[in-house]
């Protein structure tokens, strides 16, 4: 009886639920901030992006025919998506990051709709003769995708979105001698300024 009531007299500490629940959340919340960020939005290669669209700006304004305009821009896209993706290889390597974790992939589906959408616009647009709209659609289809995209990112990425979607509305209404100037604009000012923000604040 005696060694029964030394074990009734001190009984094992059990932890309570309140400490349970505050160490999941804990977990939880950690976990979500290492996975639920995209980091590797490239900063020097926004900048190289942007540069590249200040350039076409330039040539694209010289162009002779809607023909040679649209080819302008077309190059100037495709060489800044390649531009963009060596930038986030090299940037993830460096950080020793998986390329294809979770918040890059959704990053990506987010970004992709848009610019699939101005892809086929363009087509549209270009046979009905309506160019003059090109710059004003491109920017604001770019700034949806990159808003959208940033909520999977550094919180400077969907603020650049939002920036992005100004200079398309203004096009929009714009005269249509002034669409080169507004994607110089937001292709090429705004990536470069908020390139280098990136580049400081978040690694190159």
């Amino acid at each position: 009886m005696a060694t029964l009531h030394r074990f009734r007299s001190h009984p094992a500490p059990v932890p309570g639920i309140h400490e349970h629940a505050i160490e999941n959340l804990r977990y939880i919340r950690e976990t979500m901030e290492r996975s639920g960020s995209f980091t590797a939005v490239p900063g020097w290669g926004g900048v190289a992006m942007g540069a590249t669209a200040l350039a076409a700006a330039a040539v694209a304004h010289r162009a002779a025919t809607p023909a040679r305009w649209l080819a302008v821009w077309a190059g100037a896209a495709a060489l800044a998506v390649g531009l963009g993706i060596w930038a986030i290889l090299r940037k993830t390597r460096a950080a020793r990051v998986p390329m294809l974790s979770g918040a890059a992939q959704k990053f990506v589906t987010s970004l992709a709709p848009p610019i699939v959408a101005g892809a086929l616009l363009t087509v549209v647009l270009y046979e009905a003769g309506l160019t003059r709209a090109l710059p004003g659609l491109w920017l604001l289809l770019y700034g949806a995708g990159v808003i959208t995209g940033g909520a999977f990112s550094v919180r400077i990425v969907p603020v650049m979105g939002a920036c992005l979607m100004g200079c398309g509305a203004a096009a929009l209404f714009a005269p249509a001698s002034w669409g080169d100037a507004w994607m110089g604009a937001g292709f090429g000012g705004l990536q470069i300024v908020f390139g280098v923000i990136i580049a400081r604040r978040y690694g190159g």
